[in-house]
């Protein structure tokens, strides 16, 4: 069995988002991941925020215009990000189940614990991939990027916009719909 060389070209984009509240945990698990062999399997490009620290290991910008974030989303091959709605969403959107960290009140991260409560809801319907802790956040990014290495050998395979295009069709057409009464008349 051969197993095919690491490609560090291939993206993991972190958007810690642009709370003024620092998240310098996840900051530090991206270095530890990187250090302990992420930098052979891929590159990493962190969109720092406010946050009080800069990681050593990865390339950094401090905010990302809307279109510059969604082709970082586009191009990787894994995206990691606070619980904001926003990012999530944007990620989403754009065919990615992304990692979610989300920011704790009791770390200073945030004003309260909303993005842990909108974080575990959404895990909960598979939507995303949960981290709540150090182990979680390695063992999640290790698994997305195996999962894209999976994806991209696939032949045939539709682009991930071509499915989220039919589910919106599909979707429309439900709504457009006339509802069904309770006793099965129209």
């Amino acid at each position: 069995m051969t197993t095919a060389k690491p490609d560090p070209g291939r993206l993991v984009f972190v958007t810690l988002g642009t709370d003024h509240h620092p998240f310098d945990r996840l900051v530090q698990w991206v270095d530890a991941w990187l250090a302990g062999g992420g930098r052979e399997r891929a590159r990493c490009l962190v969109q720092t925020g406010r946050s009080g620290i800069r990681p050593e290991l990865a390339e950094t910008i401090d905010f990302l215009a809307y279109s510059e974030m969604e082709g970082a989303v586009r191009e990787a091959a894994a995206v990691v990000t606070h619980g904001g709605p926003g990012s999530i969403a944007l990620a989403v959107a754009l065919g990615k189940r992304p990692l979610v960290v989300p920011r704790r009140k009791s770390l200073g991260e945030h004003v309260d614990d909303h993005q842990v409560v909108f974080a575990r809801r959404i895990a909960s319907e598979g939507t995303i991939e949960l981290a709540e802790d150090e182990h979680q956040f390695q063992k999640g990014l290790d698994g997305l990027l195996a999962a894209s290495t999976v994806a991209a050998g696939l032949s045939g395979a539709a682009p991930p916009l071509e499915a989220v295009s039919r589910l919106e069709t599909l979707v429309e057409e439900l709504f457009a719909r006339p509802p069904r009464r309770r006793d099965g008349n129209r």
